[in-house]
């Protein structure tokens, strides 16, 4: 045979591979032509021409800084087409996450993080979106009007949220990720990620982000999918190709992107036979569990598929005493629990947060995991999870007996009744029920026999009747609270401030945002400075009420304070800052937003006098 042919299929292999690579990595401009449309009166279209749908419903979302009974801030506001762009500015029509910035994480109720996030995991929430048609996607736009930058990822979903017949398999596509980075100015902007192609239609779209380096909280208008009915074709342009980036893509693949193949990593039938087990062997016993600890989950999975001596090492449960499954949501099932379970048994913090929607997670394969692995735990995740109902924290509250802290953040698919297991848990010291279902009974059961409770949080429970009683069993009962998050909590009034303020005197953290019912007439914010000396964080946000008497009261007794919103108050004058400021040496942010007595100018020279501190001034232009 002539030489030539060997080289004529090395060649035609790599330019294969080219091809495969550019179908990952071309912009959009060398994927699709540029032909575009609005498809309208669901008439067929032509193959090559590009439909354009605004967001039709938003599905889930992590959390909003928005009311769950309007639209002002909320994520719904993502739904339909642009309300305020291009115009730029604090707009109540946008989508707006809960937080921003690193100040929510240095204050009393923050959580310390688990160890081995992959390094490139960045995500602190998300929100999915639901268009009208799958397509295969050639361009996502994402209208930010306020404060940009906070994107980090987009994953297309291969799930149809209309169609009748549930897939078999629900697979999540990554068309673009990056670290956070820092945007110049908080102008509004369009952002248009270069996305990769994938081999599946979509309509069900999903963004997650990180607002750490924002100096105030982004804003979302809407987001736009466009793309094509049929596959595309590769374009068959010739481009520069690095080749380290092939192998790395190839790697990908036969991984998975390091979760992909995650169950059959697990399983021990992938064992490889060596003839000796290299220096290993010579190492001591807890050297090399040392070395392995700074391995990420699926890094141990392939690990342990090496050699036998490695694999007793990757399988020890003390490999597992603090695991995180959030990273890798995505690819989480009951295989994959199933596999884990004899690692698991000596678990003390397990994070399944944002994992097992969408049936990947059953309550059966759930409850089986608790019941081998829960005994030891100290500390579980499980915000976002809606594959939990009822059986669920029934079978938590029977088998975590050493359970003290437990995050239930966002399970708004819970029904009400499951909350009363909780009361079960009588070692609870953290507890977190933001935007659930959580009704009075419950929450007054829980409060009495919960009384090791030291953080609580309760933003956005719009179930409970009447928060002055749960304020008065908490004064009675919790003696040892430290931080108690009360966001938009609608019906609180002095009176319940006074019963909480007396019984609960070691609140460092205070989170009374958005609650209209109190007036500081009443004296109620001068009851709380003055009975509680150790506040560090106190949120008074878009009360319009709080004066000069009550900054003046927390500068003379709260001189720890390092937190303040203020956001939208009338009555506060820049003499009575100037004291709270000289007073309070630990302060850090001052949200004056909307402050109509403070003005730029006035925050210019405060500035100017107190260097050390976040003096944050809200606009619209």
């Amino acid at each position: 045979m002539s030489p030539v042919f060997p080289m004529l299929t090395v060649l035609s292999m790599f330019y294969y591979i080219c091809l495969r690579r550019r179908a990952r990595t071309a912009t959009r401009g060398e994927m699709m032509n540029s032909r575009r449309a609005i498809e309208s009166n669901n008439r067929a279209l032509p193959i090559n021409v590009e439909i354009v749908q605004y967001a039709k419903e938003v599905l889930d979302f992590s959390s909003h800084y928005g009311s769950e009974n309007s639209m002002s801030y909320t994520m719904w506001n993502l739904a339909g087409i642009q309300n305020v762009y291009p115009s730029s500015g604090d707009f109540t029509q946008t989508a707006v996450f809960r937080t921003y910035g690193t100040w929510w994480d240095q204050c009393p109720s923050a959580r310390l993080p688990f160890k081995r996030t992959p390094p490139n995991f960045y995500s602190q929430d998300y929100v999915e979106l639901a268009f009208e048609d799958p397509v295969y996607p050639t361009a996502v736009h994402i209208l930010e009007t306020y404060h940009p930058g906070a994107v980090v990822r987009v994953l297309a979903c291969s799930a149809n949220p209309y169609s009748q017949n549930p897939p078999a398999e629900v697979r999540w596509e990554v068309l673009w990720s990056e670290a956070p980075t820092k945007v110049n100015g908080p102008q509004a902007r369009q952002f248009t990620p270069c996305i990769k192609q994938i081999n599946f239609p979509t309509n069900l779209i999903r963004l997650e982000v990180n607002s750490s380096l924002l100096d105030y909280y982004t804003e979302l208008d809407a987001v736009v999918l466009h793309g094509v009915k049929e596959r595309p074709v590769l374009s068959l342009k010739t481009t520069m190709i690095d080749m380290n980036d092939i192998d790395e893509d190839e790697d990908e693949e036969k991984d998975g992107g390091g979760m992909e193949s995650l169950n059959k990593q697990f399983s021990v039938a992938a064992l490889k036979e060596w003839p000796t087990n290299g220096y290993f062997d010579k190492l001591p016993y807890e050297l090399i569990q040392l070395i392995l600890s700074h391995l990420t989950v699926p890094d141990l999975c392939r690990l342990a598929q090496t050699c036998k001596l490695l694999y007793q090492h990757c399988c020890d449960p003390l490999q597992y005493i603090h695991l995180s499954l959030q990273p890798y949501w995505a690819r989480i099932n009951d295989t994959s629990l199933e596999y884990l379970q004899s690692r698991c048994t000596l678990v003390q913090w397990l994070n399944l947060s944002w994992t097992g929607n969408r049936g990947a997670i059953s309550v059966s394969g759930f409850s089986r995991f608790m019941k081998i692995c829960g005994s030891e735990l100290v500390r579980l995740e499980l915000a976002c999870g809606h594959f939990l109902n009822e059986t669920c924290l029934e079978v938590i509250a029977e088998t975590c007996v050493n359970l003290q802290e437990l995050n239930l953040s966002s399970c708004d698919k819970l029904p009400p009744q499951a909350f009363n297991h909780i009361a079960k848990v009588g070692s609870l010291k953290r507890l977190i029920l933001y935007r659930t279902k959580v009704e009075q009974t419950a929450l007054l059961s829980i409060l009495n026999f919960c009384s090791e409770l030291q953080h609580l949080s309760l933003g956005s429970c719009v179930m409970i009747e009447d928060y002055d009683l749960i304020a008065s069993m908490m004064g009675a009962k919790c003696k040892k609270l430290r931080t108690l998050d009360l966001w938009r909590c609608k019906n609180i009034t002095e009176n319940g401030i006074a019963e909480l303020a007396s019984g609960c005197q070691l609140l460092e953290e205070l989170d009374l945002g958005w609650c209209p019912t109190l007036q500081s007439s009443t004296g109620c914010f001068t009851n709380i400075a003055r009975k509680l000396p150790n506040l560090q964080k106190l949120f008074l946000t878009a009360n319009r009420s709080v004066c000069d008497t009550d900054i003046e009261e927390l500068a003379a007794n709260c001189t720890h304070l390092r937190q303040l919103d203020i956001l939208g108050t009338r009555m506060v004058s820049p003499t009575s800052l100037r004291k709270l400021l000289e007073s309070c040496k630990d302060l850090s942010l001052l949200d004056v937003s909307f402050c109509s007595q403070i003005d730029n100018r006035v925050v210019l020279e405060l500035n100017a006098s107190f260097p050390c501190v976040l003096i944050k001034k809200s606009f619209t232009q």
